[in-house]
């Protein structure tokens, strides 16, 4: 492996020179097409919902992009040497798309990790309000934004400018890079997950042994039992902490296994790879569960104004209620909407 940096620090990330002959253009091809079934499964089976956020925008922006990535492979493997627009296109090219994309996929997790935030804290705290077109069209605009700001800082860094020219001289080649950038926030959202239990495990612990499953209202239901302390409330950070873990893992336990074992195992995945929709998804729920808990005093399960989850029902889960002839039930009960 090759480190790649700046003098003046622009940029992170790792190089990875792997000798794989141009004949793996094929074995790129799969890999980019189970990566755009696997966004496009992603994007089917999430819930289908009318407000509008940053993220939805740009996981179709991401699913596109991919799209046009493999349709470039695809047409260059087809015609191997042609001429369009007065540039000569060879099999050679698609190394090289697939190594700035695979810069930009890079450069764009923190971005897009901080804007996300920005956009919920802002919904959640109501201090913008635009129509419903205007809306769609800031979030369209600021999508494209992001896309052609780290296109051109890709294009434009000297660095990776002799890194892509370095593929005239060593054209047998094909490097396949690593982001920096999702490796420490993969490291991020797995400390905080692990000190959030490590905070609430006897409640965890609790809940899930009290778990139970029902039929309510023509839906499938898990309930907890709901502590009915004065001070034990729903606007409680302590109560909800361990009732948001509980929710999370329930929906994405897979997924924080498998980037435990790739941080633990130091797997070094190509950007083009692991910038994807499932992952977007994974950090979406997370920032989500995060701006609920910090502003769970101002939870008005009522606005549905508020941030929605296409995998997690947050605003569905955690609602104190009695139900009648539900097992003779007395004391107050937490619903989660599976």
């Amino acid at each position: 492996m090759t480190a790649l940096s700046s003098e003046n620090c622009s940029f992170q990330y790792q190089l990875h020179q792997a000798n794989q002959p141009l004949d793996g253009n094929c074995l790129l091809f799969l890999i980019i097409l189970g990566k755009i079934l696997l966004n496009i499964l992603t994007l089917g089976m999430r819930r289908k919902i009318t407000y509008q956020n940053f993220m939805e925008y740009f996981c179709i922006s991401l699913a596109f992009i991919d799209l046009l990535l493999l349709v470039n492979i695809s047409i260059i493997s087809y015609f191997r040497d042609f001429v369009l627009l007065g540039i000569r296109f060879t099999k050679y090219h698609i190394c090289l798309f697939t190594q700035i994309i695979s810069f930009t996929y890079g450069f764009l997790h923190y971005p897009v990790f901080l804007i996300a935030c920005i956009d919920y804290y802002l919904n959640f705290s109501k201090t913008t309000k635009l129509g419903f077109k205007c809306q769609k069209l800031f979030y369209f605009l600021t999508v494209i934004l992001i896309w052609v700001s780290v296109l051109a800082y890709v294009l434009g860094d000297p660095a990776i400018y002799q890194s892509l020219k370095a593929q005239n001289v060593y054209s047998y080649q094909c490097p396949f890079y690593i982001s920096i950038q999702s490796y420490w926030l993969s490291f991020f959202m797995v400390i905080v997950l692990f000190m959030a239990f490590l905070t609430s495990r006897a409640e965890v612990i609790a809940l899930v042994q009290a778990v139970r499953m029902t039929s309510y209202m023509n839906e499938t239901i898990l309930y907890f039992p709901f502590s009915s302390h004065p001070s034990y409330t729903l606007s409680s950070k302590k109560t909800l902490l361990p009732k948001f873990i509980i929710c999370f893992l329930g929906t994405w336990l897979p997924f924080v296994l498998l980037q435990v074992i790739i941080l633990l195992l130091k797997v070094q995945i190509p950007a083009y790879i692991e910038m994807n929709v499932p992952w977007l998804y994974f950090v979406n729920s997370f920032l989500i569960a995060t701006v609920y808990w910090f502003n769970c005093h101002k939870l008005n399960l009522r606005d549905f104004a508020l941030p929605v989850d296409p995998f997690v029902n947050w605003k569905c889960c955690f609602i104190p209620l009695t139900i009648q002839n539900l097992e003779q039930t007395e004391k107050p009960i937490s619903i989660i909407i599976c």
